[in-house]
């Protein structure tokens, strides 16, 4: 399965690109744009797309995934710089024993049980809690952890256009470093995404290798 990785340097002069900054559901439809249209229901999943909002030095930067190659000429003019890089360079090296540098934007969340007053509702996961969850998927994904520092981020905020409901994600940022275990697995987990909020900006896991000392 091929993916593409798409990087925008965001031209804050630009009135779209500071309004879709601010706004997970603004941002959300941005990136769908660049996927082909009339991919029916579930077209996030079925495209692949994956993205989040980073600092960069230089500024901020949309670090979009799809599974077709972005159409770029979409975006509006002014909106930033882009360049696009093919994924299966990467896909293709991620070998059991690995060593390799990440980066998760995520929605730590569990659902509370049916003994619970608040049964069935999602909660937010922070502190060990939060590590704890980020510990068992990174398992899951054929990552065994070495090192991890998690950041509380700005919740991922926007609202429905024509609705009354408000989307909400608290968003975590994991970095660290880890060892490669299951290789399919981690595949797998960069192409789809981790945990919830994946429409909004959170689930795109990012690995390299690490270079020898």
């Amino acid at each position: 399965m091929t993916g593409w990785l798409t990087q925008i340097a965001l031209d804050l002069r630009n009135p779209d690109a500071r309004r879709d900054l601010g706004d997970a559901v603004r941002a959300h439809r941005r990136v769908m744009s660049l996927v082909p249209d009339g991919l029916g229901d579930q077209a996030r999943r079925k495209a692949g797309v994956l993205y989040r909002i980073e600092q960069a030095r230089s500024g901020p930067r949309l670090l979009i995934q799809t599974q077709y190659q972005p159409e770029g000429h979409k975006l509006p003019d002014g909106y930033g710089t882009l360049s696009v890089t093919s994924l299966d360079p990467l896909l293709a090296v991620l070998d059991k024993g690995l060593a390799v540098r990440y980066r998760l934007v995520a929605n730590p969340t569990k659902r509370y049980g049916r003994t619970s007053p608040h049964a069935g509702k999602l909660a937010a996961l922070t502190g060990a809690a939060a590590d704890q969850w980020w510990t068992e998927r990174a398992e899951r994904s054929g990552l065994a952890l070495q090192t991890a520092t998690t950041s509380s981020l700005p919740d991922l905020a926007g609202r429905r256009t024509g609705r009354d409901d408000r989307v909400v994600h608290a968003a975590r940022r994991f970095d660290g470093t880890a060892v490669v275990t299951d290789p399919a697995a981690l595949r797998t987990a960069i192409l789809t995404g981790i945990g919830r909020g994946k429409s909004h900006g959170c689930g795109l896991l990012s690995v390299v290798p690490q270079l020898p000392r």
